[in-house]
């Protein structure tokens, strides 16, 4: 796909997000479908990691073990269903070498508590919400219709918006909002260089 252009409105609907992805992604991204699929299933593990990490983090918050409890096992069942897929392709599920992405977005999150529960949330629903705009380009305008992204929109807004509740259940919505932003504007300009291989989140 040569000169790809994005729907005016495609980062609109998330307003987690600061930036819209770039038409350059979405032209590498449907350049490269089976790549972009193996790493998709890398990125549903991680993101049951991510949700783990932060109960053993936290092993004393009850309601935080009560809401991402059931988002990991979400997650992890989204990675069974994409691992199928590659089976049923004739595809392994190998290593991929990782983007700057993830790495980047962790230098943001500030070190001391409770400042780094507040970022660690926020993060992780940076992610959630990244993924659920790209999900719904690709659902969009990938001619494969066989292809998981429209199945998964909905859990994917979800898990964003639990991230976001977890935030205002903690601190009051201005200090949440105001340090989304920066976050937010971090993230976008993380993705501001396309990086010369095909992922979810570069």
């Amino acid at each position: 796909m040569s000169g790809a252009s994005l729907p005016p409105a495609a980062a609109a609907r998330v307003k987690w997000l600061a930036a819209p992805s770039s038409a350059a992604w979405l032209e590498q991204a449907l350049a490269h479908p089976e790549l972009l699929l193996i790493d998709h299933a890398h990125c549903e593990r991680k993101a049951a990691g991510a949700a783990l990490q932060l109960m053993f983090r936290y092993p004393s918050d009850r309601e935080l073990a009560a809401v991402l409890s059931p988002l990991a096992r979400e997650e992890l069942e989204h990675f069974e269903r994409v691992q199928a897929l590659l089976e049923r392709r004739g595809l392994a599920l190998r290593a991929l070498a990782a983007p700057p992405y993830g790495a980047a977005l962790a230098a943001l999150v500030r070190r001391n508590e409770p400042e780094r529960m507040l970022d660690s949330f926020l993060v992780a629903g940076l992610i959630e919400a990244r993924s659920h705009e790209r999900m719904a380009l690709l659902a969009a305008h990938s001619p494969d219709p066989e292809l998981l992204y429209a199945d998964l929109l909905a859990s994917e807004a979800r898990h964003f918006g639990l991230y976001w509740v977890l935030c205002e259940r903690r601190w009051p919505r201005p200090v949440v909002a105001e340090r989304l932003t920066a976050l937010a504007a971090g993230e976008a300009e993380i993705l501001a260089s396309l990086h010369p291989q095909p992922r979810m989140h570069s």
